[in-house]
């Protein structure tokens, strides 16, 4: 049994029963006979039908992100924000979907050589609770219009939302078990990656979920791609525009209650402009309002569950323990965490050394730019990272140093289709989005023709 908890009131919204061996067999061969539908069906007609899922999301935007709201929490903006962005999204690979799956000629002694991209099959996706419709969309876009299918694993605390994806796809007219949810618990896995009908595995989420799914996908020889966790720096040099710099670097952290892979989780700032760095993002922060998700003038909702609360309150104390100093915040009550701001934090600190799932900002002190890279570097994590400074070809030159799969310059990091998304180190391996990541899970093929 599966239970759904508004995070903001602790009430129960739905429960919801685990599907059952035969269900999960059924499923699979289901999604295995709709690959092979996709075989014979035309581009053009997969992207009328990625069309149909895109306007259904606009047309029901406000009924999804209640939906998202009830069950993780993040304000209604920014649950509408993530539902037009999936439909964005669609749209985009709809209409560019056709170049990525362009042969590419070869020269070789060939007659004529190239290589194909083809479907192979299931894409099975564990997926996070966070953003728990931009995930799965991520992933499930370009592979359904490439023909592979979709089979989702999504965390527990969402099924509503899953069921709610699934629905989408069904209602847009692609063929039955094109897309479907399972709801089945992280321990009854392995039976189903090692299903030869799947062909291959996209995980998003912890650091020790993606080893414990990538051990497994290794064990049955499946193509994995992991985005996992991160302790992305935030990267201000004494040259930046330090308000432009404090206001991102606030919505970086503080969005979705601070519960992103890709948060601006360590604030590292050179030593001349600390003071005034730390009085700027001291008035952006306590413009915030933490509090219920549903209103609008709400601009932070509850962190997800209250165990994660539980855990980034210790981190906070440990840090605090440890020497760094409270600045702002630092209460919660249930999922409501009030957004903090620590100072003085260093290398040696838990706020730190670990990764700080929830809206806890920390400022670290760099002496240079030279310390600044090396302090951005000192984690085993390496997702994204911002770099803010107004000399640009410095800017270009430190990028190639910081050690990160996505740098972005006087910005907020994010996703976007139309760029390849992922990470190095213990943040995870392969792509998603762009063409990169739309080739993760096909076949690759060498065609080689002599007269």
């Amino acid at each position: 049994m599966f239970t759904s908890i508004n995070p903001f009131t602790q009430e129960t919204i739905a429960e919801y029963t685990a599907h059952t061996s035969a269900e999960i067999e059924q499923k699979l061969q289901l999604g295995h006979k709709a690959w092979q539908q996709l075989l014979e069906v035309p581009l053009e007609q997969r992207r009328q039908w990625m069309m149909q899922v895109a306007q259904s999301m606009k047309d029901q935007v406000d009924t999804h992100a209640a939906l998202i709201t009830q069950e993780m929490g993040k304000t209604l903006k920014e649950a509408r924000a993530e539902v037009l962005k999936c439909a964005t999204s669609a749209e985009y690979y709809a209409e560019n979907i056709a170049d990525m799956l362009q042969h590419k000629p070869i020269r070789s002694d060939a007659y004529k050589s190239y290589v194909s991209y083809e479907s192979k099959g299931i894409v099975l996706a564990i997926m996070p609770w966070n953003f728990p419709y931009w995930q799965v969309f991520r992933f499930a876009i370009p592979n359904i219009l490439a023909g592979n299918t979709g089979l989702l694993k999504h965390a527990s605390n969402v099924s509503g939302c899953a069921l709610a994806i699934e629905k989408i796809f069904s209602d847009s007219n692609f063929p039955a078990g094109t897309f479907q949810s399972l709801l089945v618990s992280s321990k009854d896995m392995e039976p189903i990656i090692a299903d030869p009908r799947v062909q291959g595995v996209t995980l998003t989420g912890s650091t020790p979920a993606g080893k414990s799914v990538a051990a497994l996908a290794g064990k049955y020889i499946k193509k994995t791609v992991l985005e996992l966790g991160g302790s992305d720096p935030f990267i201000v040099l004494k040259d930046a525009d330090l308000e432009a710099a404090a206001k991102t670097a606030v919505q970086g952290r503080m969005q979705n209650a601070g519960q992103s892979c890709i948060a601006a989780k360590r604030w590292i700032v050179e030593k001349e402009i600390v003071p005034a760095f730390t009085e700027a993002v001291k008035h952006f922060i306590q413009e915030l309002k933490q509090g219920d998700p549903t209103q609008e003038n709400t601009n932070m909702g509850p962190m997800a569950r209250p165990d994660l609360a539980d855990d980034l309150a210790r981190q906070l104390q440990e840090s605090i323990s440890q020497g760094a100093r409270l600045e702002l915040g630092g209460t919660h009550e249930g999922c409501n965490f009030a957004p903090t701001l620590l100072t003085g934090v260093t290398n040696q600190m838990t706020a730190f050394k670990e990764e700080t799932f929830g809206p806890l900002a920390v400022i670290i002190e760099a002496a240079d730019e030279a310390q600044a890279i090396a302090l951005a570097n000192e984690t085993e994590f390496g997702l994204g990272a911002a770099l803010w400074t107004s000399d640009l070809d410095k800017a270009a030159r430190l990028a190639t140093q910081i050690e990160s799969g996505n740098v972005f310059i006087n910005a907020m990091v994010r996703s976007d289709a139309r760029l390849p998304f992922g990470g190095v180190k213990q943040s995870g391996y392969g792509r998603e989005l762009s063409l990169e990541g739309t080739h993760e899970f096909l076949n690759v093929k060498t065609v080689y023709i002599q007269q």
